[in-house]
């Protein structure tokens, strides 16, 4: 038997990363060893930038998904990537808009910006918040596409309509880029379809990538008609909204950290396996994901996730190895009941509590008075055809979320952390065979993909 040997941490990052990293930190030797050749255009106009995107870059934040974004540091970069002049004064005769002219080059633009990132960095490294190269690559990356896109226009002697006109093309170009870049490296990362990840940067990111490349054009615009000094009056109010942000951003970060903290309580006390809620959370969201949930719906699908057993801890004798699949529907009903209840003493996971309270429903169930029916005006009301109004009540399945954790649920209790392929096989077709009443086809098929890509990665 060969020994195994641990793999070296270059090796644990995935291709996609390594591939950005590596196409961002060759734009910066050859930007640095140009600038250093011919040196600084206007360093004064070059250093107020560099210093927005270093406090951009100390001002950073994560949004929901773990992706992290500093909107002031890209910003500021793209602005100076399209910036036309630097203001009236000294403006020689028959300037284009009577200013003087900005003279730096692309690569000078890609230099600036990685001596703004890392400068902004090393706060964060000093205290051990190492920065993720592959967002900075990826923000690098995005507005050395735009400097080389715009910048060799102002050679041209075009017109200002044609100018802001370029900008619009230039900076939607740049959002398609970050989000196409953003999207490859996620479904790397997350072992998720391309198709799927690109939909999720698109609804997670456009609207902050409109917001962003807006703010660029206004800095790139203001600083050439006004000079540096539109620089601090027009991002001093942006610096600060995005602080308000970031601390939202940390509170989140800080809540989710609490609801794993608190899932751990069951595992503690004995009443589940060992990495038993954290294996439910994540096929779950990746089935949630499979599935086309939104960022919103998967945070709240991770927190039930990660709650679903809580309501083991008001019994006297624990269910051998926590697998409440094995447990009768009444026993699963009355955990399920008691950690919704739990739950919603929180008094904000109201959703949550919901989720898990219907997520030992079976798929399809008989209806009763006044719980899970859905007449025929609820179901125009829904979309569905006119055939089905016949004004006969039906049973409503539970929430998409949580059929997820039913079946992710009832998948762990008997796999386990096993990595065996004909024991996950046989599982999924059991629950295949249960398909018919207790859990939802789709969302076992979304599991057997989930779990097809995670055994070959």
């Amino acid at each position: 038997m060969s020994a195994h040997h641990p793999r070296s941490a270059w090796q644990n990052v995935d291709s996609g990363k390594l591939l950005v990293i590596a196409a961002a930190g060759l734009c910066v030797a050859v930007a640095v060893t140009r600038v250093t050749t011919v040196g600084l255009q206007q360093p004064d106009v070059a250093v107020l930038f560099g210093v927005l995107i270093a406090l951009g870059e100390l001002f950073r934040m994560v949004m929901p998904g773990n992706r992290e974004v500093a909107p002031v540091a890209t910003a500021g970069a793209l602005g100076y990537a399209l910036l036309v002049g630097v203001g009236p004064e000294n403006a020689p005769p028959g300037a284009l808009l009577g200013v003087h002219p900005a003279l730096h080059s692309p690569l000078q633009v890609v230099a600036v910006t990685a001596a703004g990132m890392l400068v902004g960095s090393l706060p964060h490294a000093a205290v051990g918040r190492m920065p993720r190269p592959d967002a900075m690559a990826r923000r690098l990356f995005t507005v050395a596409v735009v400097a080389l896109c715009f910048r060799p226009l102002l050679s041209l002697d075009l017109d200002w309509q044609f100018l802001l006109a370029a900008m619009c093309l230039t900076v939607v170009i740049s959002c398609f880029t970050d989000v196409v870049v953003a999207a490859w490296i996620r479904a790397e990362t997350v072992r998720a379809r391309f198709g799927i990840a690109l939909r999720d940067e698109i609804r997670a990111k456009m609207a902050l990538c409109a917001a962003t490349s807006a703010t660029a054009m206004l800095i790139a615009v203001a600083t050439t008609v006004l000079g540096p000094v539109a620089l601090a009056v027009f991002t001093a109010p942006i610096l600060v909204t995005q602080f308000a942000f970031r601390r939202y951003s940390g509170v989140r970060a800080t809540y989710l950290q609490t609801v794993r903290a608190l899932s751990r309580v069951t595992e503690v006390g004995g009443y589940v396996e060992t990495g038993h809620s954290r294996r439910v959370s994540r096929l779950a969201v990746g089935m949630g994901r499979e599935l086309g949930m939104c960022e919103e719906e998967l945070l709240e699908l991770e927190y039930a996730a990660l709650m679903h057993d809580i309501g083991q801890l008001s019994l006297g004798d624990p269910i051998p190895g926590g697998a409440t699949v094995l447990a009768s529907p009444t026993e699963q009903r009355r955990i399920a009941e008691l950690g919704a209840e739990v739950i919603k003493q929180t008094g904000v996971l109201d959703r949550v509590a919901h989720i898990v309270r219907l997520s030992s429903h079976p798929y399809r169930t008989a209806a009763s008075p006044g719980e899970g029916t859905a007449s025929h005006t609820s179901r125009r009301s829904k979309g569905e055809p006119a055939g089905a109004d016949d004004g006969v009540e039906r049973p409503v399945p539970p929430p998409l979320a949580s059929r997820i954790i039913k079946v992710a649920n009832a998948y762990d209790d008997l796999v386990g952390d096993s990595s065996d392929r004909d024991r996950g096989a046989a599982v999924l077709e059991r629950l295949r065979l249960d398909s018919a009443s207790e859990y939802d086809p789709a969302v076992v098929e979304a599991l057997s993909r989930v779990v097809d890509r995670r055994l070959r990665s």
